[in-house]
């Protein structure tokens, strides 16, 4: 015979968690960085990368759309071809700047897509939950925000495991669509290098080398409304 299986049957221990872990899970958050140039050529294994998929797909997402997908791109001759996608935006990025903030972003580093062994490209498939998703009535764009909850959790487990990622933004969607097929009702959301790393900036790279610091997080911190960041 069947059994029922009651809510009370589904629910998990809610307690905190043991000081260790807890502080293990802040020391994830607080020294993930976004790696660039400190890629090792070593490939990462193949149960290594399905856990961090599986941390991916534990997200939460609006409705339980799950909307995400995931690309896994090793291949020399494809990695080159985004490199060469990232190259030509990057030169057209480069001259969005005023003078004296050029010749610094000249000198940042900002991929490491033939450096990295691995990259995953994240997508996201508004479709797959059907056109009318709990949650998403209102607000269309739950299933991208769904989405980058996955690039945060695949980005802390990595860190966990001793592995760098980086996130690529500066392309053109319909040079990666060519390159990899991705049909265009399918949102790119990420494109990140991720590979074996010995060690990490200190604070963010962009911090370190003097293109923008961290806010102070008092003057971000409204209570009950909205307050002008610029006026507090």
């Amino acid at each position: 015979m069947e059994r029922y299986v009651g809510v009370r049957d589904c629910m998990v221990d809610g307690e905190a968690f043991a000081a260790d872990a807890r502080e293990a899970v802040y020391r994830a958050i607080h020294t993930r960085r976004d790696v660039r140039d400190q890629f090792l050529s070593d490939p990462l294994p193949d149960d290594l990368v399905r856990r961090l998929l599986e941390a991916a797909h534990a997200a939460p997402s609006v409705g339980f759309m799950q909307p995400w997908s995931f690309i896994l791109v090793r291949s020399e001759e494809t990695k080159h071809a985004a490199w060469e996608a990232f190259s030509k935006a990057n030169a057209e990025a480069e001259a969005m700047f005023a003078d004296e903030k050029r010749d610094l972003y000249r000198s940042l580093k900002l991929e490491g897509i033939r450096k990295a062994p691995l990259s995953i490209i994240v997508t996201c498939d508004p479709d797959r939950a059907g056109p009318v998703v709990l949650g998403r009535t209102h607000n269309p764009r739950m299933d991208v925000y769904s989405t980058v909850c996955a690039v945060q959790n695949l980005w802390l487990a990595a860190r966990a495991e001793g592995v760098g990622v980086g996130w690529v933004s500066i392309f053109h969607d319909d040079d990666v669509r060519a390159l990899l097929g991705i049909p265009r009702r399918i949102e790119i959301v990420a494109w990140l290098c991720l590979g074996y790393v010995r060690e990490l900036y200190q604070e963010p790279e962009l911090a370190v080398k003097g293109w923008r610091q961290r806010l102070d997080l008092d003057q971000l911190i409204c209570e009950e409304r909205w307050i002008d960041q610029d006026n507090k």
